[in-house]
């Protein structure tokens, strides 16, 4: 999926279950981007669902978020890769459904650091295929930071029945 947003399979339909005009997916993929704050998912080694607040990044096409290496949602991603994210935006809330991978390779990192600073002025460094940074989330503990690459599986929009796109729900499948 290139970062011009080329739109994934979609289909739509009404509260009541009738079909709907289809959301654009650079209309969720915007909205995505925008967000300030998102909710991943993880699964607990007990199998029970385990939702944290997380900062993220829209880049190329993916969803970035980072964690401390010894930090339970690491390990909950390391043992199983499946996770979800949920956005609130203004009018809807999303839902994106994927796997998680650790990332390693320098150019990616240093291309989702630079995102990072542009989105939320926070001045990550590359070190040893991980990120330093002089201060994290009062909750992630001291850096480094491992970064985490969310590939989409099924990106859901919920639109309130008050926006003017039309009440309804998108549903993308990558």
């Amino acid at each position: 999926m290139s970062e011009s947003g080329t739109a994934p399979a979609a289909r739509s339909m009404t509260n009541d279950g009738r079909e709907a005009a289809t959301l654009s997916w650079e209309e969720g993929r915007r909205r995505i981007c925008d967000a300030r704050y998102y909710l991943l998912g993880t699964v607990h080694p007990s199998g029970r669902p385990q939702l944290r607040p997380v900062l993220a990044v829209w880049s190329a096409g993916m969803l970035y978020t980072t964690s401390s290496p010894s930090a339970r949602k690491a390990g909950n991603l390391h043992r199983d890769s499946r996770c979800t994210v949920a956005v609130t935006a203004e009018d809807m809330h999303l839902v994106l459904e994927g796997t998680a991978t650790a990332v390693a390779e320098d150019a990616v990192l240093r291309r989702v650091a630079g995102t990072y600073r542009a989105k939320y002025d926070w001045p990550v460094t590359v070190r040893d295929s991980m990120y330093d940074a002089p201060y994290g989330a009062p909750t992630a503990g001291p850096p480094p930071y491992r970064l985490y690459e969310i590939r989409p599986a099924t990106v859901l929009a919920f639109v309130n029945d008050s926006s003017a796109l039309g009440a309804g729900s998108t549903r993308w499948s990558f």
